[in-house]
């Protein structure tokens, strides 16, 4: 790390509030664009653009489940998926579809729970490598299944591939619901498993943001049992010194790595804006805005009911209108 990290880019102010280029659309796919045109072809029942997609995804498995989860969320996907296999039986990348969007389908209540986790087993043993199959049954259980099955897809996964991000996020926010009337505990699960694999990961690695993303779950948690106002703003969630200190070395880290590609970065960045913005840090929050551009990420900003994309944009225009301000000469 460090010891001087250079300062948040100055602002821009072409890229007004609510101009074109920052106009927030809650997609998926995020800033993959190779994604994006992948899964819109996959709903017209494309399967081949996705099969070409995941070959040149290789063994990069963030961007692989990255790919996969949002590829499962197009209409028609295990329907797609299944035609997929069906032509190709040997095809460890439409079972793995199959397995994901049979996942989705489970938890709309549209399959059932056992047909999803046999779909993911199925997969897992066509591709015994390869975490993604495993990120299926994680998501599976993190909502329909006891603990101890989510434990063990997340060892399956870290046998596989140690800093997997998603699995990471996945077991912070469901760390986060036990507990739930703890208040700011520092000793609480979330926060123990968040400090822990930040400490571990390798220095360029986004997972030291995840403390970050555990003080949002337990946020997420408190307002819903109505231990924390509904409204951020009315929160002192976030200003208190653990917070404080999180959100510093948080941001210190993204000054000096977060320059680097990684294919959920933008989530990453959407957790850190929405942290610094409600602890009052607008220059922090503007730039990290400028930096997600038109790629809101549904969590943090829905968290207590909000409107996504409304809270969003309020808190970008917010934090643009002041760090601007405080900038003017």
């Amino acid at each position: 790390m460090s010891p001087s990290p250079t300062p948040p880019p100055p602002l821009r102010r072409a890229r007004c509030p609510g101009g074109p280029v920052l106009a927030p659309v809650l997609a998926p796919a995020l800033d993959d664009a190779q994604l994006a045109i992948a899964a819109d072809g996959l709903a017209l029942g494309q399967w081949a653009r996705v099969r070409s997609l995941l070959t040149e995804t290789g063994e990069d498995w963030d961007l692989r489940g990255h790919r996969l989860t949002v590829l499962a969320t197009s209409p028609g996907s295990a329907a797609w998926a299944g035609d997929w296999w069906l032509a190709e039986p040997d095809s460890g990348d439409a079972a793995t579809l199959l397995a994901l969007a049979t996942v989705r389908l489970a938890l709309h209540g549209e399959s059932s729970t056992e047909d999803a986790a046999e779909a993911c087993a199925t997969a897992a043993r066509m591709l015994p490598e390869d975490p993604t199959p495993w990120l299926g049954a994680l998501i599976l259980a993190r909502r329909t299944g006891t603990p101890d099955a989510r434990d063990h897809a997340f060892r399956q996964i870290r046998a596989r591939h140690r800093d997997h991000h998603h699995a990471h996020h996945l077991m912070t926010a469901a760390l986060a619901e036990q507990q739930p009337g703890a208040r700011d505990d520092p000793r609480h699960p979330a926060h123990a498993f968040a400090a822990r694999a930040a400490a571990r990961a390798p220095a360029d690695s986004p997972l030291a943001l995840l403390p970050v993303v555990a003080h949002a779950e337990r946020y997420r948690v408190l307002a819903a049992g109505g231990l924390a106002p509904a409204d951020p703003a009315d929160c002192g969630h976030w200003s208190t010194r653990r917070a404080h200190q999180i959100l510093h070395d948080a941001f210190d880290w993204w000054l000096e790595w977060g320059g680097e590609d990684h294919p959920r970065g933008k989530v990453d960045l959407n957790f850190l804006a929405h942290a610094t913005f409600h602890e009052g840090r607008m220059a922090e929050a503007a730039a990290l805005f400028q930096r997600i551009g038109p790629h809101p990420t549904r969590a943090p900003w829905s968290y207590t009911g909000h409107d996504a994309d409304g809270a969003f944009r309020a808190a970008r225009d917010t934090a643009l209108r002041r760090a601007g301000d405080a900038t003017a000469p």
